[in-house]
């Protein structure tokens, strides 16, 4: 799949794995995705442009790199609150910015419930982070927000992908790269991916 990018890192293979352990406690399951999402953050952002900057080391002047795009993080509410950490992280200038949206349990399409962005985007880059993208419509609805906002460049970072969840998000927004740490091999009746690792809210949250 094009523009698809499923981590092959040994460290997100064993973390994964780790979280996906129905034993695993909300405690440790928030810090393995944190940790993830540093990982995720690392491989997500290897094109993003720089500019040169002169500095003084300790010993000559020379010439580095700083950040040309100013990055936005995405997270759709609530479950893509538990990778905006390991985002920032790495990047603690990006700025955060929440859609909400919950998927009805009858029709199962996005509902949206918390949009504050301002009139115009301040940043060039936006990461949506969701750890799940099962059927891919709140991303394609948050996705779709994004672009209406002006954001001219926009990627998904995730923790698990469905292909029923991927093929959607590239139906309607093949110009967005898809990052995961795992392709799995379904959708069940409850539209849960499976294998999986179960409600990523609720396991966060200890609310399951």
């Amino acid at each position: 799949m094009s523009n698809v990018f499923a981590s092959k890192h040994p460290l997100v293979a064993h973390k994964l794995s780790r979280l996906r352990d129905k034993n695993t406690e909300p405690k440790k399951f928030r810090e393995l995705v944190r940790e993830i999402a540093a990982l995720l953050a690392y491989e997500a952002t290897a094109d993003l442009q720089t500019v040169p900057r002169e500095l003084d080391t300790p010993l000559a002047k020379t010439t580095g790199a700083e950040l040309k795009e100013k990055i936005g993080l995405v997270p759709i509410l609530r479950a893509g609150l538990g990778l905006v950490e390991g985002f920032w992280e790495l990047m603690p200038s990006a700025e955060v910015w929440h859609i909400g949206l919950y998927r009805d349990e009858h029709t199962l399409r996005p509902v949206e419930y918390y949009n504050k962005l301002p009139l115009e985007p301040r940043v060039s880059v936006c990461l949506i982070l969701d750890p799940m993208l099962a059927t891919g419509g709140s991303a394609v609805a948050t996705a779709e927000i994004l672009k209406r906002w002006g954001v001219k460049k926009i990627k998904f970072v995730g923790l698990i992908g469905a292909p029923e969840g991927i093929q959607a998000m590239q139906t309607a927004h093949p110009d967005i790269p898809i990052h995961l740490a795992a392709i799995d091999d379904h959708l069940n009746e409850r539209a849960y991916i499976v294998p999986g690792l179960g409600d990523a809210g609720d396991r966060q949250f200890g609310t399951g």
